[in-house]
């Protein structure tokens, strides 16, 4: 299954008409995730959504947040996809993203680091966020080859 799956996949940049689409998507499995005016939406679609994230611009990079796969798709190499392809075409550009602990290995696999600086607006986000629940900051970044 996985296989004919896996050959209708579309990694798909959503443009700002369509991010009712991944809000859609995920109000169906109830999710509090939100997209920014500012960001960037990625979808895989088989052909609907199956896992979406937004990447949302900041100083000198950009925040991943609001990454979610479907749970029938889950294990499935959905969220790897994505991330990829992300950093594939923002190749150059750092990214930053807070994870829970149990996603650290999950995040290292795909060449994030635990960061040790973050810009302003993510410092200050994360000390926030870290008043209420367990969050690392990671961190990602590729010079491209030439």
């Amino acid at each position: 299954m996985i296989q004919d799956l896996t050959r209708t996949l579309t990694v798909q940049h959503l443009p700002k008409e369509q991010h009712a689409l991944l809000r859609k998507f995920y109000r169906k499995h109830n999710s509090p995730m939100r997209i920014t005016q500012a960001a960037q939406t990625w979808v895989v679609r088989s052909p609907h959504i199956i896992a979406g994230v937004c990447l949302s611009p900041v100083e000198h990079g950009f925040w991943l947040t609001s990454l979610l796969t479907d749970p029938l798709h889950r294990k499935q190499g959905m969220a790897r996809l994505l991330i990829e392809h992300i950093q594939t075409t923002h190749q150059g550009s750092p990214i930053w993203l807070f994870c829970h602990p149990n996603l650290y290995s999950f995040y290292a696999r795909l060449c994030f680091t635990q960061a040790q600086h973050l810009p302003q607006a993510l410092s200050s986000r994360l000390q926030r966020y870290q008043q209420s629940k367990s969050l690392i900051a990671m961190y990602y970044s590729q010079q491209p080859t030439i």
